[in-house]
């Protein structure tokens, strides 16, 4: 949904950019309300509308509601992350061992030589 709503947005904006720049400006009437024209107004005529300036309105509406739908789609969808789908990797709990006894420790354990003679060890 929010795909389709994307491509859409883009192809409106992209359209209303394209209307607005085929419009003729008003700044060529602008000069003639000074010095001559006693009808038109200061921002020129009031006459009907053209085909581009509805295509305009009609364009500028589409794209404010398709503004509209993604922000309410993006606020009101969960985040998502690149983590949320790795797994953490499970280590297997292995009991501690019995502790051995205390004279099996000491048999396993060589005495340290020691010298007789003169009665300290190496």
């Amino acid at each position: 949904m929010s795909i389709l709503l994307i491509i859409l947005h883009v192809v409106v904006s992209i359209a209303l950019i394209m209307i607005v720049l085929l419009q003729t400006g008003k700044g060529a009437d602008m000069g003639a309300a000074f010095g001559g024209g006693g009808s038109q107004t200061l921002f020129g005529s009031t006459g009907a509308s053209t085909f581009l300036s509805k295509a305009t309105t009609a364009a500028a509406i589409v794209f404010m509601v398709t503004s509209l739908a993604l922000a309410y789609i993006s606020s009101h969808q969960t985040p998502s992350s690149v983590m949320t789908d790795v797994k953490t990797p499970v280590t297997e709990q292995t009991s501690p061992a019995a502790p051995e006894k205390a004279s099996d420790t000491n048999a396993a354990t060589p005495a340290p030589a020691t010298d007789t003679t003169k009665g300290t060890t190496p």
